[in-house]
């Protein structure tokens, strides 16, 4: 019986161990393939840094350029600004109307055109057409409205400019 012991005892202990020797030939294994990865990672990454063998040259190389770039977009950025505050007073709303100003005239000859920017302000064009002359006269508009006295047709263009994009 002692010797039954001592068997499942020594037989219990290469058991044990073997089990230990196998989670840690798994646990070497697993190692392997993540070290494989990680030489597999740095290798690319040698690559794409360049030729030199200083890696602290490549990255300050690196860092010039991210610098520069950095610079460059902020001065695109400023520009852009520039660029939208300066759209604001471009014309961006169209409106005509047609008629006729005479009634010994047809076709409609006569016109009103209104051209304003973003905050409604530019200027309404009137184009008087008779058979003996024809006359275009300029009136300034301020936020859609203008100082000078304006006909039904200019008010019409106006009113067609600034709900253009509505």
């Amino acid at each position: 019986m002692g010797y039954l012991m001592e068997v499942i005892k020594t037989d219990t202990f290469l058991l044990v161990m073997f089990g230990i020797m196998f989670v840690l030939l798994i646990g070497f294994i697993v190692m392997l393939a993540r070290f494989s990865s990680l030489n597999r990672k740095y290798n690319n990454f040698m690559k794409k840094l360049g030729s030199s063998d200083n890696l602290e040259e490549d990255l300050e190389v690196y860092m010039a350029k991210v610098e520069k770039v950095e610079k460059h977009n902020t001065k695109i950025s400023k520009h852009v600004k520039e660029i939208e505050y300066n759209l604001t007073k471009c014309i961006q709303k169209v409106g005509i109307v047609r008629y006729s100003a005479f009634k010994d005239t047809g076709s409609d000859l006569s016109f009103a055109l209104a051209l304003l920017d973003e905050n409604d302000n530019g200027v309404v064009l009137n184009g008087i057409y008779s058979r003996e002359m024809s006359n275009i006269y300029a009136k300034p508009v301020q936020k859609g409205q203008s100082t000078y006295t304006i006909s039904e047709e200019e008010a019409q263009a106006i009113e067609k400019a600034i709900h253009v994009n509505v």
